[in-house]
């Protein structure tokens, strides 16, 4: 059984075909998918969806969308936690983190609504969902101040060093498909010498497609698009595998082993029996 960490089922490139989605990839073999929020208004989209498909869900404010959250938003997503925090589904605070690509961002705004989630984590005893994108350092920086329950660092493309630092702290690191593109030679490297139990793996669906999936600048603007999904992640999984030199199953057993550790309420009995199981 495979397990997608990050996927955005909720996003508005699934509306047509959500149960497709899933029945592609319970058809595929990922036994588990997590959702995660990106602003208060998918705080109950994402529910709905893991009650409905028997996942996980998180519940964050995404650094993106810090521009246009407003500060109540913060007390918000902790009234949400409060509210739902005997919901066994409930997995982790996420997606939450800093953004050092997009530019024109507020950085210190973006660095305040990340300590305050991360103290929601910490006050809820929930696992994180961290982006870290060209933030890595930054967000390390935060982690020391402020100890969370461990969790995921989502499409993580620092150093070894620095996946040392995020290990070391009690958290796993998420690859997904950038790993597929044979001149992504670092993330490969790391892939290949991370110790196993350190990585799982994730689509970040809709987006990050995989090699197979790419579309070129060109072939975008002539509408071409290439949706990332779930279903994508055993494929995905087989070129961690080939790294590394295992068999597929053995890298599917140790990266939902994984998940399950990072996100312990994922692996519970009680509440996540898996894609396909309902919940109320």
């Amino acid at each position: 059984m495979w397990t997608d960490t990050h996927c955005h089922l909720d996003a508005a490139e699934f509306d047509a075909d959500r149960d497709a989605v899933i029945a592609r990839a319970r058809a595929a073999g990922v036994g588990q998918i997590v959702f995660p929020a990106v602003d208060v208004a998918s705080f109950d989209a994402v529910r709905a969806l893991a009650h409905r498909h028997g996942c996980g869900y998180a519940l964050g404010i995404h650094p993106l969308a810090v521009g246009a959250a407003a500060d109540s938003d913060l007390e918000r997503l902790r009234d949400a936690l409060a509210a739902r925090r005997a919901d066994a589904r409930l997995v982790g605070v996420g997606e939450i983190g800093l953004d050092g690509f997009v530019s024109g961002l507020d950085a210190a705004r973006l660095e305040r609504f990340l300590v305050a989630q991360l103290k929601l984590a910490r006050e809820f005893a929930l696992p994180v969902i961290l982006h870290t994108r060209r933030a890595v350092d930054a967000v390390a920086k935060q982690l020391r101040r402020i100890d969370v329950a461990g969790g995921i660092a989502h499409a993580f493309n620092g150093s070894e060093q620095q996946a040392g630092v995020y290990i070391g702290r009690g958290l796993r690191l998420g690859f997904g498909g950038a790993m597929t593109f044979e001149r992504a030679l670092h993330l490969r490297r790391l892939a290949s010498a991370l110790p196993l139990d350190a990585i799982v793996l994730e689509t970040d669906a809709p987006d990050i497609p995989p090699h197979w999936l790419y579309r070129s600048a060109a072939e975008r603007r002539r509408g071409i698009t290439a949706r990332n999904e779930p279903a994508e992640l055993p494929r995905i999984g087989a070129v961690l595998a080939e790294l590394r030199g295992l068999s597929p199953a053995a890298v599917a057993a140790a990266t939902t082993a994984n998940a399950h550790a990072a996100l312990p309420r994922l692996g519970t009995a009680n509440g996540n029996a898996g894609i396909g199981m309902t919940g109320a």
